[in-house]
């Protein structure tokens, strides 16, 4: 073997620069205090997260994985990321305390590091929604745990209740999100195809963010712009589809803010709605409508999806749901994080208390040969207070203002 290669190291410390995080020290220390409480009552000697979300959460660093691994490893005193030689210092830039870069020199020398930083033996916290089955194995390999115990429901618990400085940060995200569908809605016109509308919402959105946080880093701003038949689903990519008179549209702006996701959802039609769309329409505007009279603290989850069920169900409607009627906002987007525990759907008993972030989203999607077929959807942000909710989505719904071009 080579001299040279045996003496490369497994891991070393390169850090370099400022840091720069998207909320405060205290911030960062009470996330962690919290873990911690739940760590010690577990009976959890270390965690190792491995997840874009709870990654970021804890320490501030919102990795690319790109094909490697990515930990945080937090016990009653550290809390060290692990991440690959690639990325040199940005890491460690990013995060809020130590970090180890590991070498691909050999195989597996991020587990060498992770046992460095944890020991054998131990008591080991692990995200059970996100580690693969090969990871796992080599996790049990390389650290020999005494027991393992999964901490992703307890985190998931802790992201739902945010603080005060994410939902500043949060109510940035939605007012970015506005800024995003006007530009779409002025874009609009027959002729012009769904990229075109949605290149120029994405880049609207990602000056404005560089706008408000000039230290902050860029990336995954999106927006989903579909029409006619392609706003069937939710979750439909954009293509080249020629807008064309009386075509239904979707409009989804969704800015990303260090790792914070925010979203706006409008349906809209090109310069003209025909009467069977308009009833089905403002039957959903309706919904949402009542859907957001509903949400305050002390009502679970599931109880306002059976209310906006049997309001559609009145209506003859319900069989065109598609999906739950809202979520759950935080450190997520569609690469990465759920709140799985605080969506609006029949089997969530969560129920509402002041400082969670949830959206209303009904959305009915009727075939295609129907009378008023497409997809109709409504989505505002709504931040659970003391004694209702506050609505902090600006961009306007309904017929009123969105039948355009």
């Amino acid at each position: 073997m080579d001299q040279n290669q045996t003496n490369r190291p497994q891991s070393y410390r390169f850090h370099q620069g400022q840091k720069s995080l998207p909320f405060s020290g205290g911030e960062y220390e009470a996330r962690l205090g919290g873990l911690r409480s739940s760590m010690s009552a577990a009976g959890i000697d270390a965690c190792l997260f491995t997840s874009m979300h709870n990654i970021s959460y804890y320490s501030g660093f919102l990795y690319c994985a790109f094909g490697r691994p990515y930990g945080l490893v937090v016990t009653s005193d550290t809390c060290v990321t692990i991440s690959a030689g690639i990325d040199a210092a940005q890491p460690w830039r990013r995060s809020l305390a130590d970090n180890v870069t590991y070498t691909d020199w050999q195989r597996n020398n991020y587990w060498a590091v992770a046992k460095d930083l944890i020991g054998a033996g131990k008591v080991v916290g692990y995200e059970g929604d996100h580690i693969s089955m090969d990871q796992m194995a080599l996790l049990k390999g390389a650290l020999l745990p005494k027991d393992l115990i999964n901490i992703a429901p307890a985190t998931m618990q802790q992201r739902m209740r945010k603080s005060s400085e994410e939902i500043a940060l949060i109510k940035h995200g939605a007012q970015v999100a506005d800024v995003g569908g006007y530009a779409i809605r002025d874009a609009i016109k027959a002729g012009t195809r769904e990229i075109d509308v949605a290149m120029a919402g994405r880049d609207a959105m990602e000056l404005e963010i560089a706008k408000r946080f000039p230290d902050a880093e860029y990336r995954d701003t999106w927006v989903w712009f579909q029409s006619g038949i392609n706003t069937d689903g939710a979750h439909n990519p954009v293509t080249g589809r020629v807008l064309e008179p009386g075509d239904i549209l979707s409009l989804n702006a969704f800015p990303m803010i260090s790792g914070y996701y925010t979203a706006l959802e409008r349906t809209l039609f090109v310069e003209t709605v025909d009467d069977a769309s308009l009833k089905i329409w403002e039957a959903n505007v309706a919904a949402h409508e009542f859907g957001m009279s509903l949400l305050k603290p002390g009502v679970s989850c599931a109880d306002v999806t059976e209310q906006i069920n049997d309001f559609f169900a009145e209506r003859d409607l319900l069989q065109y749901r598609t999906f739950g009627y809202g979520h759950s906002f935080g450190v997520l987007s569609h690469y990465y994080g759920r709140e799985a525990g605080l969506e609006l759907r029949e089997d969530i008993d969560t129920v509402l208390e002041p400082g969670m972030v949830i959206s209303m989203e009904p959305m009915l999607t009727l075939p295609d040969g129907v009378p008023g077929a497409g997809g109709y959807r409504e989505h505002d942000i709504l931040v659970i207070t003391e004694d209702g909710s506050e609505n902090i989505t600006g961009y306007p719904y309904g017929p009123d203002f969105n039948v355009v071009g």
